[in-house]
């Protein structure tokens, strides 16, 4: 038992159950659909909120990195997203687990042309970037499944369309 890793493996864990229920409902038929032309499609947001917690745990796991080009596939299925989801989750689960406390209050950095614009203990940004990204793209994806009239899941209460509590 690691109290400092197992309420974060607990949330991971509860989270993608229900970042699962949010993707099941996105139209395979939708993929390419955006509520605006600089918005991410559909399919970019669904995959991107399935990867986020593996990618977030790759740029955690060394000591400090200049951040990556960024580019966003767009998912062809729903299968692909669902894939993308458990990969995420467990590498997630392997980076927090392996979690020691110096490693967790280490502080990490990401540098832009050779000046520091994140510096913060690992296990502060293991929540600020990679749980609280996670449910703000889920957010997003809720948001647009309202626009295209889909019913929306209960993520932490009834929504107007489920109610788990009747």
């Amino acid at each position: 038992m690691n109290p400092m890793t197992d309420p974060l493996l607990t949330e991971l864990d509860t989270e993608a159950q229900t970042t699962r229920r949010v993707l099941e409902r996105i139209p395979e038929g939708k993929l390419s659909w955006k509520p605006h032309p600089k918005s991410y499609s559909l399919g970019q947001l669904g995959l991107h909120t399935a990867s986020i917690p593996g990618a977030l745990a790759g740029l955690l796991t060394p000591d400090s990195i200049t951040p990556p080009a960024f580019t966003q596939p767009e998912a062809t299925s729903q299968a692909e997203m669902f894939n993308a989801l458990d990969g995420s989750v467990a590498t997630a689960r392997t980076m927090i687990s392996g979690l020691t406390p110096e490693r967790a209050n280490f502080i990490w950095t990401m540098s832009v042309g050779g000046k520091d614009v994140i510096a913060a203990p690992r296990i502060a940004l293991v929540r600020a970037l990679m749980f609280n990204h996670w449910y703000h793209h889920r957010g997003q994806l809720l948001v647009y499944l309202r626009m295209l009239d889909v019913p929306l899941p209960s993520v932490y209460g009834p929504t107007a369309d489920e109610n788990p509590f009747m």
